[in-house]
């Protein structure tokens, strides 16, 4: 298994999409909510901006890591691994990389929101040192279910 991670192509934004909708699916089934057609319209800018991140498996995007900058921190808003590649340590590598993206930057930390009942993602993100610094519920409304604000300081 080798892959190159880089920033998105604009050209990538539906490949990109599928792979959030496929990894992103059992996500929100379990949150009782449904994934609608304009979900990712944000996508395509947050590429042009250079705010997306693949892995590329022989020109295929099998993963990908949508972040926001922020205030010395860089915010990691979406990690979706294709459903085929899931379990192969792939969503780790992504966390390694943007390790390296954020400290080149000069960010303090990286910091992501998940749902608490997903408790195989909260494994993953404190094995690799992320620490919850909150519970709630999630801003949007959308759904009761609390979410787990994390942070990684570096």
């Amino acid at each position: 298994m080798t892959f190159i991670f880089r920033t998105a192509l604009p050209s990538e934004a539906a490949d990109a999409d599928r792979v959030l909708r496929a990894a992103f699916f059992p996500y929100l089934r379990k949150l009782g909510r449904e994934i609608p057609a304009d979900y990712y319209k944000w996508l395509p800018a947050s590429i042009e901006r250079g705010d997306v991140f693949v892995a590329d498996e022989d020109g295929e995007v099998v993963g990908v890591a949508a972040t926001e900058r922020r205030d010395r921190e860089l915010f990691l808003d979406r990690l979706a691994v294709d459903p085929s590649k899931q379990g192969t340590g792939l969503g780790r590598w992504l966390l390694e990389r943007l390790d390296e993206v954020a400290r080149a930057r000069g960010d303090l930390a990286l910091s992501l929101i998940t749902a608490e009942m997903m408790g195989h993602l909260l494994r993953l993100y404190e094995s690799h040192g992320f620490e919850i610094v909150h519970r709630g519920p999630p801003d949007h409304g959308k759904d009761a279910h609390t979410r787990v604000h994390m942070v990684k300081r570096l």
